[in-house]
């Protein structure tokens, strides 16, 4: 996968009040970095690629990626630490979860995106986990072998028509939206680091159009192009980063980590993000 050490350094020197509290994260890109995924990646052609995408599928969806539960459990055991180190509270709920990861009751396909959110559901059966605490523990185990496996398939993407707000490549929610030239809107996937284009007035969380319900937070100061973008329809928020304004912006996952203050704002204003970061999941 791309390594995003560097980045992440680059972004610490911007943001040096929140580098101890940010520490975190970089023990998880040190693990990503050392993950030496499968050498095979997703074989289909531009046309499977491009005729699965014109139905409105995400290829990862119907081609269901092969997950070793052994090849994985170095990756959640560390993030399942880390949230652990944050929240106590949630350590008898994460034993269980490893219980049942050890038993074979649960494998990696569980953490998969689908349809109806993140997972099947049986991780929180299983272990009483919250939702949000599912969401991270997902993307940060299988971040690494998602985006190898995917990556062959990137450059089918040039052409394709695709209007959902889900990724297409994996299926899940975006992370963080980009502005790019133009000012057109390029959503971003933690799952995998997939990226593609979406309408301006409309919400990529629940799909609702026109300005009523969107919501849009300001940043100003230091974090001037900095915005939280929230729909009133599903009460969720996605941050977004002008890249016209803030041209030495790191990667989107990176950006959306970086930045928990502008959680916090969220967080007061009623709404939720879909894919929490290690800090939102903080004992508030």
């Amino acid at each position: 996968m791309i390594d995003l050490r560097d980045a992440w350094h680059d972004l610490l020197a911007r943001r040096c009040a929140l580098a101890p509290s940010l520490a975190p994260y970089g023990e998880l890109l040190e693990r990503w970095a050392a993950y030496a995924p499968p050498a095979q990646g997703l074989s289909w052609s531009a046309e499977r690629c491009r005729e699965t995408w014109g139905r409105g599928v995400p290829l990862a969806a119907e081609a269901r990626p092969r997950l070793d539960a052994a090849h994985l459990e170095d990756l959640l055991g560390d993030a399942m630490e880390a949230v652990a180190a944050l929240d106590p509270a949630r350590a008898p709920a994460l034993q269980r979860l490893a219980g049942a990861w050890d038993a074979g009751a649960l494998g990696p396909q569980a953490l998969l995106p689908r349809r109806e959110g993140i997972g099947d559901g049986s991780i929180e059966a299983a272990s009483r986990l919250d939702a949000a605490a599912v969401a991270f523990l997902a993307y940060a185990t299988l971040r690494p072998v998602l985006e190898a496996w995917l990556a062959p398939t990137r450059p089918h993407f040039a052409d394709a028509h695709w209007g959902r707000g889900v990724c297409p490549f994996c299926g899940a929610p975006p992370g963080f939206v980009d502005v790019i030239e133009g000012g057109h809107r390029r959503l971003a996937c933690h799952f995998c680091g997939g990226a593609w284009s979406f309408a301006k007035l409309r919400c990529p969380l629940c799909g609702v159009e026109g300005t009523t319900d969107l919501q849009r937070l300001q940043a100003e100061g230091e974090d001037a192009g900095y915005v939280i973008a929230g729909c009133r329809a599903c009460h969720a928020y996605v941050k977004e980063l002008d890249r016209r304004e803030r041209w030495n912006g790191g990667p989107p996952l990176l950006e959306d980590w970086g930045s928990p203050h502008l959680d916090v704002v969220a967080r007061r204003e009623g709404l939720v993000k879909p894919l929490p970061a290690l800090l939102d999941l903080a004992a508030r």
